[in-house]
């Protein structure tokens, strides 16, 4: 059980996450559930409930009971390290609000583990998806919202979640559309003609009327079109092509990023293109051109 000063603690340190810095609900989700995991594992651990003063007093000792724990469990490296920064973060906020020293907390250090490259597809993958996506629909409507949907992921970098959060006011599309991101963040896209054509063909074919407040990408029954939709969309088409388990909607955008930076986009703008708070996040698309060089050399190099 966990005690209620620190269930209290945790639900203030999430609603300031979400003031703050507009964290997404998936990501509440995901903190909650390390927090309130963290909380039980350590009232199991001292055998009594943790109040905020005996989370306070936390030792090193504790953090790798608590490690060894989350090991013994699914826990790879990878979701040890997100669970441990949930835990961080709000150890930081708590001692700075309590006047303690987390320092046994924050001083845990993470597992290493391989980052994960982007896998994008190759440019011809890319167009065969778009060409494919519309047969994978009864209805012919359907077929080009999906095809809309899946160009604006490739032609515009857009994520799903945004694609799937515009409403009907933003048709016709803008030379340059203005999409809230990750942590309510503002950035400009870019349109290019391909999306704005594929967006209206299908506003033209849509039984459904395109009133401002309403969704502008619809399910059949008239609700906002879920992602899962195009999900199982994009699972049909891999397995048409023969395309890889990597080949998502979000495939789709790290395609768009690959592409550009392939061409000699300037990394800087990639970045605000995607909408990364950091730069060190865009750069992993610069590993994967290098990753796609060294291949290329390899192949077909007289002394590789």
């Amino acid at each position: 059980m966990i005690s209620p000063a620190a269930t209290a603690a945790r639900d203030s340190w999430l609603e300031a996450e979400k003031a703050l810095k507009g964290n997404s609900d998936n990501t509440l989700k995901a903190y909650f559930a390390d927090v309130t995991e963290f909380l039980a594992f350590m009232s199991e651990h001292k055998g009594a409930q943790q109040g905020l003063a005996p989370l306070s007093k936390l030792t090193v000792s504790d953090m790798r009971a608590w490690m060894a724990r989350m090991r013994t469990g699914d826990a790879g490296p990878r979701t040890l390290a997100r669970k441990l920064s949930a835990v961080k973060g709000f150890f930081r906020w708590l001692a700075e609000r309590e006047g303690f020293d987390p320092t046994a907390v924050l001083s845990t250090r993470a597992p290493k583990f391989q980052k994960k490259l982007p896998r994008p597809l190759a440019p011809d993958a890319a167009k065969a998806v778009i060409e494919t996506v519309e047969f994978q629909t009864r209805e012919g409507w359907q077929g080009a919202r999906d095809i809309a949907v899946v160009t604006l992921l490739y032609g515009c970098g857009l994520r799903i979640s945004e694609a799937l959060g515009l409403n009907a006011d933003a048709h016709p599309l803008p030379d340059v559309l203005r999409i809230v991101g990750k942590g309510n963040k503002e950035r400009l896209v870019p349109v290019i003609p391909a999306a704005r054509d594929a967006v209206a063909d299908y506003v033209r074919q849509a039984p459904f009327p395109m009133e401002p407040e309403r969704p502008l990408f619809i399910g059949a029954r008239g609700g906002r079109l879920n992602a899962r939709h195009i999900q199982g969309v994009m699972q049909n088409v891999r397995m048409q092509l023969g395309l890889p388990a990597s080949a998502t909607p979000h495939a789709m955008r790290h395609s768009f990023a690959t592409h550009l930076l392939e061409a000699g986009g300037d990394l800087r703008a990639i970045q605000e293109l995607l909408g990364h708070a950091s730069l060190s996040t865009t750069q992993a698309y610069t590993a994967v051109d290098t990753a796609r060089l060294m291949e290329v050399y390899n192949r077909t190099h007289p002394k590789a």
